[in-house]
């Protein structure tokens, strides 16, 4: 159907027109918008961002290498729990010197609660560290290893890395990391050695990421020294376990730092998103008013 001659086709609902109903006109593409909402990125503050990432990894490699010289009986329980009750203490003290103490305040916790937190913990824990032992017994060491893997994997997948994302779920990620914690302790060859290890995890899994996320706030120098130095310790330990392993974890960690970042900033240049008129109207207007 050909637009009636004198007539001036108007996009409007209200009237009608002697146009088809899929009719448009030349002025149809002029309000064709591209990338309205791409963001522009930095190669090096992606890197600074893919720290996280790499903590992460670097956490649970520390921590399977760590299990894995429990087990070979090469680290005894007493020194492995001296070792991480004298780096909580550290951590503990430069998580509050890092803001000067605002955030305690803020949220108005006090020392004695933390201590309180932790000695509750730490006996019921210990007091549980039997049942621990002997909660798998009745599960073959490969479906444990197999588990195990699986878990730490999702903790990797849904740990928080601060992306908003449907997926993001800190407390799933750190059940599975103490679920897995769980399953490989009950592989050690003492009650003991199973209470140390949660012990562990809970330090590497639950504490250790809230002291790099208020590093990354306040001092991101820091941060990044800090980064730089729990990998060369994760890799330095996997060295020492496996060469082959500690070659291929260091070109992950390359690869994730690096590579992945490069490879954003040149796929952003292919972006193209179209915006016009035929996009879905947007309520911009605050209608909770309506709600009440």
């Amino acid at each position: 159907m050909e637009p009636v001659l004198g007539r001036r086709w108007q996009k409007v609902l209200y009237e009608r027109q002697p146009f088809p109903d899929n009719y448009v006109d030349q002025r149809f593409l002029e309000e064709l918008r591209k990338n309205v909402h791409a963001r522009q990125y930095r190669y090096w503050a992606v890197v600074f961002q893919s720290g996280a990432v790499v903590q992460q990894l670097c956490s649970v490699c520390i921590f399977v290498v760590t299990w894995w010289y429990m087990e070979a009986g090469m680290l005894s329980p007493q020194g492995l729990f001296g070792a991480a009750l004298v780096t909580s203490l550290l951590g503990y003290i430069l998580f509050d010197a890092v803001d000067g103490g605002a955030g305690r305040r803020e949220s108005g916790r006090t020392r004695w609660a933390d201590l309180k937190s932790t000695l509750v913990f730490t006996a019921f824990t210990y007091g549980f560290s039997p049942v621990l032992k002997t909660l798998t017994e009745s599960i073959s060491t490969d479906t444990i290893y197999a588990m195990s893997s699986l878990m730490l994997l999702g903790h990797l997948i849904f740990f928080d890395y601060g992306a908003n994302a449907a997926i993001v779920s800190s407390t799933l990620s750190l059940n599975m990391a103490i679920f897995a914690s769980v399953c490989l302790a009950s592989r050690l060859p003492r009650s003991l050695h199973a209470f140390v290890m949660v012990t562990f995890a809970m330090q590497i899994f639950a504490l250790w990421p809230m002291l790099q996320k208020k590093l990354k706030a306040q001092t991101p120098q820091c941060y990044v020294g800090v980064t730089l130095l729990f990998a060369l310790v994760a890799l330095a330990g996997l060295a020492t376990v496996s060469s082959v392993g500690a070659v291929l974890f260091t070109l992950l960690l390359l690869a994730i730092s690096c590579l992945c970042p490069y490879c954003l900033i040149r796929l952003q240049l292919l972006k193209d998103n179209i915006h016009g008129p035929w996009d879905e109207a947007e309520i911009k207007e605050d209608l909770s008013r309506f709600l009440m």
